[in-house]
């Protein structure tokens, strides 16, 4: 406890209040689950181990594997304390708030019961760390139906056992994937003078009770740094806002509320910890520790899982620099073409400067090319003869005819089925920029292109920016070029095309002609006809902010678009008039959104995007987040996949990720990644995966 030795450790669960008793075998219990007592041995320690151990209602019948909650008492209590949170759990489960799990409460009796849950190296000390996290571990895992994996354990405790659930989570990334650290008795950088943390020689040596070079090394300011953010904690810290305050001056950092909310701030800035905290009314006791524990379980029990998250495949592309994913193409022979930006060379090509434009056959060829400015590519598209349009952006002079360039020009490439470069086509308003989002092959082996310009292209500019809408030919001629703003900033990011129409989808901050301004960040859809002729145009979403960032056309004929409505993942479908064929949203509690949409048999099309939230079994911060919605747009299935880290969107929160149907009837994604694949290695500083789907 972090009180002062005079003070009473307090805390202790009391068993007549609750009506429990500790009694062999297995208790029954009318509100759900079961508590049961057990002994792990443990050659650490050269004794067994005691605990109390909740099993969820129905354990006894079924077969199923569940996850474990390893639970921590304070200095000075017993492993009783924790059976107060029976009914929190009984309650929790029922209501599907938290998958059933498994409780297991240890006695920690060792340093006269002030053991901080670490290797003691005094003279009378005993190694708890081990005991627990090694023996009581592996002695849960083979007793009990449980899932030996990080995702399927949480370690809690509270006072001494959360600096002892800390301890835990930090130095263990490979045991424990989440942490509820109540009112931890954790001080840096040394605890104050009359701290019982230097009583018990549970940070001593040799004959010395308390070493100051031992706390140093065991407390979390040491660990912070060596953490693996691919093996990423999940953190929640709550303390009261009444507790213990020491009288000295000197020593006001060392009360649990300020040193809480130390941890809080040093955790968060870890890139292998998601951190939250709360500050609760109450002091150092369970007015604080049993709301506390629910707000916990209720925020990191649904992350709990006994299945491993989907992981994205090896190898990556990219370099050790920046990069960025540029698009993906499908052909007929089953191979793919990615594009992306690259921040240096790849595969022994040359590098011609900052952000380069990056072309790569699955099994073949790699084409490099760029200025000694930026190039970024946002879309590869499909020829019939087995080469490959690419479209984006650049700074620099691409094309040879734009010397001195000093805006963001667009571009067109088209490259055949050996990597060669027929064409590059660069266009754009002098020194305005113009960038292209999106691209659709023509039917003609020409290409249909969008994004935005701040420039004239098409008669005045009519905002900040307008939307853009071009066609070239197979030789790479500007066909034409048409604009399409208001007096906001508009810019459009997705294009299909069949036969008859074009499909432009995008953002506005204000109302386009022919739409009604919605509220925030308005998403609209227009519909062109091949000449360029706009013949409808409606906003989709609410009053909040959204955005439409690709469509396709489905083998039914609806135009389905995907993106984002108030933080939420929003997929539309319209007929070729322009009416609302139907609406899907997918919301979690965290950020979701569509980024590309690719059609399937029978009107049916699969959605890819990035969500923070849990769909599947969530793997990092920001996950990709697959769907397949039926013709009418029901929901027909849902996965997440991804790393530890941020995988298909960028540092500005912007979605960075593109999928195709392929020649088998798969969906291949790409996108960008900040984290490791499986079975392979990171080049660094964002990556471009490459992954294929069942559909």
């Amino acid at each position: 406890m972090p009180f002062p030795r005079w003070i009473a450790a307090g805390a202790l669960a009391v068993l007549t209040a609750i009506g429990l008793q500790a009694v062999p075998g297995e208790t029954d219990v009318r509100a759900g689950g079961t508590l049961t007592t057990g002994e792990a041995p443990s050659s650490a320690l050269g004794e067994k181990i005691a605990y109390n151990v909740y099993l969820p209602a129905g354990y006894g019948r079924g077969t199923a594997r569940h996850p474990v909650l390893y639970l921590l008492h304070g200095r000075g209590d017993t492993m009783q304390a924790w059976t107060r949170v029976r009914t929190t759990l009984d309650d929790m489960i029922r209501t599907r708030r938290i998958p059933p799990v498994i409780a297991v409460m240890p006695d920690a009796p060792w340093n006269e019961r002030g053991n901080w849950y670490v290797d003691s190296r005094h003279t009378d000390g005993r190694p708890v760390e081990t005991a627990l996290t090694r023996d009581l571990v592996a002695h849960v895992d083979a007793t009990y139906r449980t899932a030996p994996i990080r995702q399927a354990r949480l370690v809690g405790g509270y006072s001494m056992g959360g600096a002892g659930a800390l301890r835990f989570a930090l130095a263990h990334q490979d045991l424990f994937g989440a942490a509820a650290v109540l009112s931890p008795a954790v001080y840096t950088p040394l605890p104050p003078s009359d701290s019982s943390a230097r009583d018990h020689g549970a940070f001593g040596d040799g004959g010395e009770k308390f070493s100051d070079e031992v706390y140093r090394e065991l407390n979390y300011p040491a660990l912070l740094p060596e953490l693996d953010p691919d093996l990423p904690v999940r953190l929640f810290v709550a303390v009261g806002d009444d507790e213990y305050a020491n009288p000295g001056p000197a020593d006001a950092r060392h009360d649990i509320d300020f040193e809480s909310a130390v941890l809080y701030n040093a955790a968060r800035r870890s890139p292998a910890i998601s951190a939250q905290l709360r500050v609760m009314d109450g002091g150092h006791d369970w007015t604080v520790w049993a709301p506390a524990f629910e707000q916990a379980m209720a925020e990191l029990g649904p992350g709990l899982s006994v299945t491993p998250p989907a992981g994205l495949p090896a190898p990556l592309h990219g370099t050790p620099a920046t990069d960025w994913a540029g698009g993906v193409a499908a052909h007929a022979d089953g191979s793919l073409t990615i594009g992306y930006a690259a921040g240096g060379p790849v595969s022994g090509q040359e590098h011609a400067g900052r952000l380069d434009a990056v072309v790569t056959r699955t099994g073949g060829w790699t084409r490099q090319f760029g200025t000694a400015a930026d190039e970024r590519l946002y879309g590869v598209a499909p020829l019939p003869d087995g080469g490959v349009l690419a479209a984006g952006y650049t700074k620099g002079d691409l094309d040879g005819r734009h010397a001195g360039n000093v805006a963001d020009d667009a571009f067109v490439v088209r490259l055949d089925a050996s990597g060669a470069v027929r064409w590059i086509t660069q266009f754009g308003a002098p020194e305005a920029a113009d960038r292209l989002y999106g691209l659709a092959a023509a039917p003609d082996g020409g290409a249909y292109v969008t994004g935005y310009t701040k420039g004239a292209l098409d008669g005045p500019n009519r905002g900040d920016k307008d939307a853009l809408l071009a066609r070239l030919t197979l030789d790479g001629e500007v066909s034409w070029i048409r604009q399409y703003g208001g007096p906001g900033e508009d810019k459009a990011y997705g294009i299909a095309a069949d036969a008859t129409t074009l499909y432009v989808t995008g953002s506005a901050t204000a109302a386009l002609p022919g739409t009604t301004a919605l509220g925030g960040l308005d998403a609209w859809i227009a519909a062109y006809t091949p000449d360029g002729t706009r013949t409808w145009a409606t906003t989709a979403g609410g009053s909040g902010d959204d955005r439409l960032n690709a469509v396709t056309v489905t083998t039914t004929g609806l135009a389905v678009a995907t993106g984002a409505t108030a933080g939420d993942a929003l997929t539309v479908a319209y007929t070729a008039q322009g009416r609302q064929r139907w609406r899907h949203t997918l919301a979690t509690p965290a950020a979701d959104e569509g980024a590309a949409v690719t059609p399937l048999p029978g009107g049916e099309v699969a959605v890819a995007g990035y969500t923070r939230g849990r769909v599947g079994v969530q793997a990092g911060g920001a996950d990709v987040l697959t769907l397949r919605l039926d013709a009418k747009g029901a929901q027909r299935a849902a996965a997440q996949l991804g790393t530890a880290r941020d995988d298909a969107v960028d540092p500005f929160a912007e979605p960075n990720l593109y999928a195709t149907t392929t020649a088998s009837g798969q969906v291949a994604i790409t996108g960008l990644t900040y984290g490791t694949p499986e079975g392979g290695q990171a080049p660094g500083n964002g990556d471009v995966f490459l992954t294929t789907r069942p559909s």
